[in-house]
């Protein structure tokens, strides 16, 4: 006699094979509750607490607006360059934050990981929503300093600072996803997880303008330089809060739309490799740890 399975009736999977990406969003309170412990455990023992999400932001930016802006001269020939170099170092933090935090997730989680079983994307994609909460207040402080520098609401540069926002964190779980799963048995991808953020702050138009790079690379190295998808997503953010306050020689990155849809896909690339790989290598996981 054969049995029908009710519709409301949970479908039976083998124990340790799940969906992926797809259960990370079935088990939201799951998800939610590694995010608070995280974001707690940030925090814990310390005097200042939430404070240190403004503080260390804003002497990192301090620091490299002394040496590039005053020693360098970059604030006289960028007008509001306060404004353009803080926006754009919220973007790289936020990246280096999320991909370095997610490479380390699965090993600094090993001992949960070997006890039970459940989704391990869980673990990267918290990484990813842990920064995003801590890069929050330094997206606070630029938009209060854009205000003060004349800054108006306008949906383009929200939309902007969204879309560049959506790429950075796409394109940071899925690499995170990628290494994430190759540290488990080889931990020397930490280091090259660093020297790629390193590269990924000069390589990007972080504290220079993009058209110095455009006179000195010719339109094929210009063109190369446009291909890194966080060329374009600095760019968005300096399109929502620098370009919004229509400085003197400010000028969009070239083809910035088209650049930025370009950006996107090669995030959702990223996303997929990086959950095949994870999924090919995750049955070794309680084994490497």
């Amino acid at each position: 006699m054969t049995h029908d399975t009710h519709p409301d009736e949970p479908v039976l999977r083998a124990p340790g094979v799940g969906l992926g990406l797809i259960d990370v969003f079935r088990r939201r309170h799951l998800l939610a509750l590694l995010v608070r412990k995280e974001v707690q455990l940030r925090y814990r023992g310390s005097v200042l607490g939430w404070v240190w999400s403004y503080v260390k932001p804003l002497v990192q930016f301090a620091v490299f607006f002394v040496a590039l802006g005053i020693f360098l001269g970059l604030n006289s020939s960028i007008e509001f360059y306060p404004i353009y170099l803080l926006s754009g170092f919220t973007a790289v933090t936020f990246f280096s934050e999320a991909f370095q935090n997610a490479t380390r997730s699965i090993v600094d989680n090993a001992p949960l990981i070997k006890k039970i079983y459940l989704p391990r994307e869980l673990f990267p994609v918290a990484s990813m929503l842990v920064a995003t909460v801590n890069i929050l207040p330094q997206v606070l402080v630029v938009g209060v300093l854009a205000l003060i520098f004349g800054w108006q609401f306008s949906l383009p540069a929200i939309g902007a600072v969204v879309l560049g926002f959506v790429i950075i964190a796409v394109l940071a779980t899925g690499l995170g996803l990628l290494f994430g799963a190759i540290n488990v048995a080889f931990r020397d991808a930490q280091s090259f997880v660093e020297i790629i953020i390193m590269c990924a702050m000069w390589a990007s138009p972080v504290m220079y303008q993009w058209s110095m790079v455009q006179g000195r690379l010719g339109e094929v190295g210009f063109t190369i330089y446009r291909l890194n998808p966080l060329t374009p997503a600095v760019e968005l953010f300096h399109y929502g809060f620098w370009l919004a306050l229509d400085p003197d020689g400010g000028e969009p990155l070239p083809d910035l739309a088209a650049y930025s849809g370009y950006a996107l896909v090669v995030a959702l690339l990223a996303l997929l490799v990086g959950q095949l790989v994870f999924r090919r290598l995750e049955v070794r996981f309680a084994q490497e740890l």
